[in-house]
């Protein structure tokens, strides 16, 4: 069976975009909306509005991993098939798609919900936990993407 080189390439598209959306809005979008009073802009945010529009940021790129999952579970099973089997990639991909779905479906969900309570909730020890818990994972989630990324690029044959 012939593999198709534009799926495969596709496939790598798809990591590296992945890879700079997470490290982007983790490393660049998060501080400059948490610092934003240092931007000398005449309306400034205070925390609880600035984790709003975060949350929501966030709540919008969470569709985007459940999407990456998908994509990554199905062309990795599809790979596995094929006999491409490794432990770096079964490893990273499994990562990524745990990461992906617990980022998404738990910990976003969990943020917005604990917001909608008010000022006070995003005060208490849950939520500083859950939210440490979900930057841990965004960055469990980022060297993932880099390894399977790496992994698959060396295992990459042009016929």
């Amino acid at each position: 069976m012939k593999r198709n080189i534009y799926v495969d390439f596709t496939y790598l598209v798809v990591l590296a975009a992945s890879f700079g959306a997470v490290i982007t809005l983790g490393a660049l979008v998060a501080p400059v909306i948490f610092n934003n009073s240092s931007l000398g802009m005449e309306i400034v945010l205070d925390r609880y509005n600035a984790g709003m529009m975060m949350a929501e940021i966030f709540r919008r790129f969470s569709y985007w991993l459940y999407g990456l999952a998908f994509y990554v579970l199905i062309y990795e099973l599809y790979m596995y098939k094929l006999g491409q089997r490794d432990r770096y990639l079964f490893i990273s991909a499994s990562v990524i798609v745990f990461t992906s779905l617990m980022f998404s479906a738990v910990y976003s969900p969990k943020i917005l919900a604990m917001q909608d309570l008010g000022r006070e909730a995003i005060q208490s020890d849950t939520f500083v936990s859950i939210h440490k818990a979900s930057e841990i994972d965004f960055k469990i989630l980022a060297i993932a993407l880099l390894v399977l990324f790496i992994r698959r690029l060396m295992l990459m044959k042009i016929n």
